[in-house]
């Protein structure tokens, strides 16, 4: 089976700094696969890459088997990568529901009733439903995440970035998101999960790939990755 991504190369640099050093990934259609790597390690920067926010120096990037290196991110969304953020970034004047008819607008050219009875759709499978019509300041921390996936969802991807949306959430606000990613995986969407939490990591991941210093140092199993002394020296240092 083709790979529903496939990066080969991979080089971007930052002035004298090299972000990333020829970087090789490839992801099967329907996988879940963890990123990991300490703070500086180039996992926001591959991410970028992937889906448009960064042009890449040298290296190709193929999704469903074009090449996409030279496309601009809102084609690759349209093309079926999103990805959601780190940090929400809500259109903080309109509602929750008014937030995803956008992107139903502009990646799926879905307007009016049709949108809407689309968003409810996908806020009802967040769990959000109920907020529909609220301002983006009532919602709490976990509803914003999972607001933030909720949005990316709308652009109906075929991949699914998922870029540290657990960060600064409690255990049961963790096991919320994590349920809804594997909801998510099971409609045939393949996501990339970057996460700091290396509990729900190991639980959600079928394969892990471990960067470090803008190289993968290693990648297998999450049973695999733990006990890699690779992993460890660069979470723990020598």
């Amino acid at each position: 089976m083709e790979n529903i991504l496939q990066v080969n190369g991979l080089v971007k640099n930052f002035g004298g700094f090299t972000a990333l050093q020829g970087v090789d990934l490839h992801i099967a259609p329907g996988e879940r696969l963890g990123l990991i790597g300490p703070n500086g390690s180039g996992k926001t920067t591959l991410i970028s890459c992937i889906a448009g926010a960064l042009q890449n120096d040298s290296g190709t990037i193929r999704f469903n088997g074009d090449l996409i290196g030279h496309m601009p991110a809102y084609v690759r969304t349209r093309k079926g990568i999103a990805r959601s953020f780190q940090i929400p970034r809500p259109f903080t004047s309109m509602t929750v529901v008014e937030n995803l008819m956008v992107p139903l607008a502009y990646v799926g050219g879905m307007t009016g009733t049709k949108a809407k009875d689309q968003a409810m759709q996908i806020l009802a499978d967040m769990g959000l439903a109920s907020k529909a019509e609220s301002a983006i300041k009532h919602l709490s921390q976990v509803e914003l995440r999972k607001m933030e996936l909720a949005r990316a969802m709308a652009a109906k991807p075929k991949l699914l970035i998922s870029d540290e949306a657990m960060a600064g959430l409690a255990g049961a606000e963790v096991d919320e998101v994590l349920q809804i990613l594997f909801d998510l995986n099971k409609t045939g969407i393949t996501i990339i999960m970057i996460e700091h939490i290396m509990q729900a990591v190991m639980k959600f991941s079928q394969r892990v790939v471990c960067l470090d210093a803008g190289k993968i140092i290693c990648e297998g199993t999450p049973e695999d990755i733990v006990k890699n002394p690779e992993v460890q020296r660069a979470y723990l240092g020598d």
